[in-house]
């Protein structure tokens, strides 16, 4: 393969990885017309929408069922609400649990594992995630667990992602520390969140990943998630959940054991 094919090739597989990230969200989108979507954000990972594409987030100050946000903040971060509790709220595949909560003015909030979930004043189009970080107590809601266990017809039990991608680690790593950057994170994009630990806007692990998670913030800014220490990331020549095309490659890349 010359320079000139070489370059083009990278970036067909990095928006091919893209695409079945994509893909793979808008899988779960199957339910009859839901309140909530599934969107992918390279920097940020899988976050939810609402009906329109647009980025939901989540309030560090609320408590779990309970929206501390009304009035001029309300305004600002219209609250996702819902006519009833019948109301078919997001895709029946995404992991987490959705509910609702009454505000004091007698609205069905939706809420995602107990986060009451709001829209954004200042994002203007679908893909908008201005709302991430504002004063350090808005958050965009992702998809929780970030990491479950997947059966593996070759491997065994697995780690994978919120849709299904498989995730490897890399040994040439260390304990709390990616020494995956520029080209390699091309191929090997890190499992990233728009997560804040010291605001309590956690990773989530499913049954039977009882491994520790934490977040390690990369050179770019980026949230990566590790799990018992050792980051994780997804794998550009997989296509859809399912595929390990990654294992063993260069000796240096796995998959994960739970």
């Amino acid at each position: 393969m010359n320079r000139l094919e070489l370059r083009s090739f990278v970036p067909a597989r990095v928006a091919a990885l893209i695409a079945a990230l994509a893909l793979a969200a808008a899988a779960l989108a199957q339910a009859a017309d839901p309140v909530v979507q599934v969107r992918y954000d390279a920097q940020l990972g899988h976050v939810l929408t609402d009906a329109q594409g647009m980025t939901l987030y989540v309030f560090s100050n609320d408590e779990s069922g309970v929206s501390n946000c009304s009035g001029g903040c309300a305004e600002a971060w219209p609250p996702l609400t819902v006519e009833s509790e019948s109301v078919p709220v997001a895709p029946l595949a995404i992991p987490g649990e959705f509910g609702t909560t009454e505000r004091d003015d007698g609205s069905l909030q939706v809420t995602y594992n107990g986060w009451p979930l709001y829209g954004w004043q200042n994002d203007a189009a679908p893909g908008d995630t201005t709302g991430q970080a504002v004063n350090d107590v808005w958050w965009v809601a992702n998809l929780n667990p970030v990491v479950r266990v997947a059966e593996h017809p070759e491997h065994g039990p697995i780690l994978v992602g919120p849709t299904g991608m498989t995730l490897y680690l890399f040994a040439n790593d260390e304990m709390g520390v990616s020494n995956c950057s520029g080209g390699c994170a091309t191929n090997w994009p890190p499992l990233v969140g728009g997560f804040d630990p010291s605001a309590g806007v956690l990773p989530m692990a499913g049954d039977g990943a009882d491994g520790e998670l934490a977040l390690i913030e990369r050179d770019d800014g980026g949230m990566q998630v590790t799990y018992g220490g050792t980051p994780l990331y997804y794998w550009i020549r997989d296509a859809v959940p399912g595929d390990a095309t990654g294992q063993n490659v260069g000796d240096v890349w796995f998959v994960v054991e739970p």
